[in-house]
């Protein structure tokens, strides 16, 4: 298994970083496009300390191959602080590799007592099978929002 790291994402990844984004964004794994106005406001926030959300980088010999979005809160259905895995891409030459399953656990040793959550699309049956082999299970309900 090859050696990858994880590192928080900086300024100067901005430019790859929005590609990706982009990309993401616009294939099946995602049911919304976002846009470039969304995408630089998350790239800010993940780099100016926001304390809900942080920005990882994975790469391997210093070449950035993916990138994940962490958003945080507290779930009051599991009576404890939550990670959401809100963007977790890699670039497509980097997947199969085994990077998501050392990433989830690079998460689960920052932050012991937290609830792991994410969204899939039923169709990604991939990723569903990664997150399941991880542990992760389905809830039997759906998520609504509404932008206000």
């Amino acid at each position: 298994m090859q050696n990858f790291q994880f590192r928080r994402m900086q300024s100067q990844d901005r430019d790859e970083i929005i590609k990706m984004m982009m990309d993401f964004y616009s294939s099946d794994a995602v049911s919304t496009n976002g846009s470039e106005d969304i995408f630089n406001s998350n790239f800010d926030n993940c780099i100016k300390n926001n304390p809900f959300l942080e920005g990882y980088i994975f790469q391997v010999n210093n070449q950035i191959i993916g990138y994940a979005m962490i958003a945080k809160s507290f779930s009051t259905e599991f009576g404890k602080n939550c990670c959401w895995l809100e963007d977790l891409y890699l670039k497509s030459e980097s997947r199969g590799l085994g990077i998501i399953p050392q990433f989830l656990s690079y998460l689960e040793k920052q932050y012991p007592n937290y609830v792991l959550k994410l969204e899939v699309e039923h169709e990604n049956t991939h990723a569903v099978h990664v997150y399941e082999k991880q542990g992760f299970k389905s809830f039997p309900y759906f998520v609504m929002y509404k932008e206000v």
